[in-house]
């Protein structure tokens, strides 16, 4: 049963009030509502209404027809909306305010400025000039993209005559090229440009062309409100999988703007020898409901297992683990990657999962034996930890580690039971998650909150002295922080942060770092404030540990440049495999950029080791496959992640189009 009622909504009223139709002003604040609390016809009697407070509540969005016709003041802070094209249907609104909202961004302060035509004031600021600039300059400077567009590679390819079909097809075929090569300013606001240009589109075609395309939006799925978890047996993790054709002996053609591609010249490419690598599997395993339709799905995560002394999931081919941890959606699966079988399957319905990571606990079992198990932390969107005993098929605890999302994990290499966790609420900790007893009891504990100047994104803990300093990339640049425990301070600022060149030559320290790792114990190879390329960097000779002085600014000692793509596309991050000196990086066109560092890192190690004065060009680009799904080819992949299992014998890559490729090393 609804929780408002015509007593309630009379009560709350300022002043109080005897009818529905009177009432002005409404205060609904602090009543813990849900979405399904608003009911349509009850909110439709509110004829005057116009204002309403709805903060400190629970909405993940507006019903689409509430029938406010006169609201101008809307307050919506502290709820958990998800989306804003809904507040279209309250033309008049005049001011509006949704501040700690976690998941809105700046593109959705867009979105309700182009949505809401009389809008002054946004979370407290006149937005009047910016707006008009979003509904008119920015408008027509897309429809003129957009225009040339559909001119330059569609128009040819529609007859004089057409058939519905054919009128299908093309619209498909144009909404996605359009969205994909229709870019207009800052990266950060990529997401409301796609979502603009798909709308000038659609009325492109419908009102220039009078081609009607039936552009209904999809229905939601709905959702329980009450979390489920649930763990799959290998059969039912399998019968999941969807399957994916895929014809390797043709390959997409590769259009990076850096111009490396390929087409390298022998005096560019780097002189290491290519490694020979082969598509093994194309899984569609994390998709929401188990629907194998779900092309959508983001996957972000993945990790080898480390082995056990007791050689359960030893592969006795390789001297190192093939089975795999990855993550997206509501579910996180492990994989063997030889046989491309979904061993276990974990879902929380109401979960988004963003990262996942391994340790070895020893547990005391039933006959008070020590023994060695892995165990699997991951968490994402709801900013909980979940700690799942791979072998039991037990998660067997979590940790409520933010009130926001948690962007990525890592355990400490040194402490098994030390944890760090980066949140969205612009803080790093570190949690001691204990060891469980037999039954599965354990007591995890907070050891340190390292503040941070924007949100964390990527960690990196110093190989050399992983106990005492972090680093992370973040999207207002890269820090570094002592984390060593013998000090009594528990929040800490950070120690220092690092300066790179920008585009113009200048350094800079405010930049997004969406990739951070080490090469080997001295070497970090970071992605950030320059397009077109990565940067490979020293620690020793960057940081000075006895240096004085907290928040102190510090120059990025460069080593080199490694040549990759100019997209100006954010979080597609790198790794590493420092066994073999290679760096892996995707980017938006479905390739796997591969750079074998072999022959530079001897003389990366020497304290007089001088910058390499050209850029590296990768050792070999692999190059997406064409994949067939229901016989249509699948295009527009970003790879969001790529990992190597320690020996370099597995490759696995991320995608975000919900499939996990997985190439073997011949």
């Amino acid at each position: 049963m609804s929780k408002i009622t015509t007593e309630l909504l009379l009560e709350r009223a300022v002043p109080r009030s005897t009818r529905l139709r009177k009432i002005e002003t409404l205060n609904l604040s602090k009543l813990q509502l849900k979405t399904g609390d608003l009911d349509p016809r009850l909110f439709s009697r509110l004829r005057h209404l116009q204002k309403l407070d709805l903060s400190d509540n629970l909405l993940d969005k507006f019903p689409n027809s509430l029938t406010l016709p006169d609201l101008r003041v809307l307050n919506c802070n502290n709820n958990k909306l998800e989306d804003v094209t809904a507040l279209k249907q309250f033309p008049l609104l005049e001011e509006l305010t949704y501040e700690n909202n976690v998941y809105l961004t700046l593109n959705d302060d867009y979105k309700v400025m182009f949505l809401l035509q009389n809008l002054r004031l946004l979370n407290g600021k006149d937005i009047t000039k910016l707006a008009n600039h979003v509904r008119r300059v920015n408008s027509r400077k897309l429809t003129s993209k957009v225009t040339a567009h559909w001119e330059k590679f569609f128009r040819d390819q529609l007859p004089e005559k057409y058939t519905a079909e054919q009128v299908k097809s093309i619209k498909k075929k144009f909404l996605k090229s359009v969205q994909t090569n229709v870019v207009h300013g800052p990266s950060s606001l990529s997401e409301f440009t796609r979502w603009r240009v798909k709308m000038i589109a659609e009325e492109f075609l419908a009102y220039s062309l009078g081609l009607d395309l039936n552009t209904d939006p999809e229905p939601e799925e709905k959702m329980d409100e009450n979390e489920e978890e649930s763990t799959e047996s290998p059969r039912e993790a399998a019968e999941d999988v969807g399957q994916v054709t895929v014809t390797p002996s043709k390959r997409k053609r590769n259009n990076s703007k850096s111009g490396s591609g390929n087409k390298r010249s022998k005096s560019q490419a780097n002189t290491e020898e290519e490694a020979v690598v082969k598509p093994l599997h194309f899984l569609q395993c994390h998709s929401k409901g188990n629907s194998r339709e779900d092309f959508k799905t983001q996957l972000w995560s993945c990790v080898f297992e480390p082995l056990l002394d007791c050689g359960a999931r030893k592969d006795p081919i390789v001297s190192s683990s093939r089975t795999v941890a990855t993550c997206g959606g509501e579910s996180v699966c492990l994989i063997d990657c030889e046989t491309g079988t979904v061993l276990k399957k974990y879902k929380v319905a109401t979960e988004e999962f963003f990262s996942v990571a391994w340790t070895t606990l020893t547990m005391v079992i039933s006959d008070s034996r020590k023994k060695s198990h892995n165990i699997l932390a991951a968490a994402g969107r709801r900013g909980i930890v979940k700690l799942i005993h791979v072998a039991a098929d037990f998660c067997y605890g979590e940790i409520k580690a933010h009130k926001k999302p948690i962007a990525t994990v890592c355990f400490s290499p040194t402490q098994e039971t030390h944890l760090f966790t980066a949140s969205y609420d612009k803080r790093i900790a570190l949690w001691d998650i204990g060891i469980p007893d037999c039954d599965y009891n354990f007591k995890a504990s907070q050891l340190l909150v390292l503040e941070a100047l924007s949100i964390p994104l990527r960690l990196a803990l110093v190989p050399t002295c992983p106990d005492q300093y972090l680093l992370a990339g973040c999207e207002g640049g890269c820090f570094a922080w002592n984390i060593k425990l013998d000090k009594e301070q528990k929040n800490r600022p950070f120690e220092a942060v690092f300066q790179f060149p920008d585009e113009d030559g200048d350094l800079t320290t405010s930049h997004r770092v969406d990739g951070l790792a080490f090469l080997n114990d001295d070497v970090i190879v970071s992605k950030s404030s320059k397009p077109g390329c990565i940067y490979v960097w020293s620690w020793s000779r960057s940081f000075d540990a006895k240096g004085k002085g907290c928040q102190r600014t510090v120059s990025a000692v460069i080593l080199a440049e490694l040549e990759w793509s100019t997209t100006d596309m954010s979080y597609l991050t790198l790794s590493t495999c420092p066994g073999k000196d290679y760096v892996f990086c995707g980017d938006e066109k479905g390739s796997v950029w591969m750079y074998n560092l072999s022959n530079y890192t001897t003389a990366w190690r020497s304290a007089k080791g001088k910058r390499s004065d050209k850029r590296i060009p990768p050792t070999q680009i692999l190059t997406w496959p064409e994949l067939q799904v229901n016989g249509e080819q699948l295009t527009e992949v970003l790879i969001n992640n790529v990992v190597s299992d320690p020996t370099f014998t597995y490759l696995v890559v991320l995608t975000s189009v919900n499939i996990t490729a997985i190439w073997k090393k011949s």
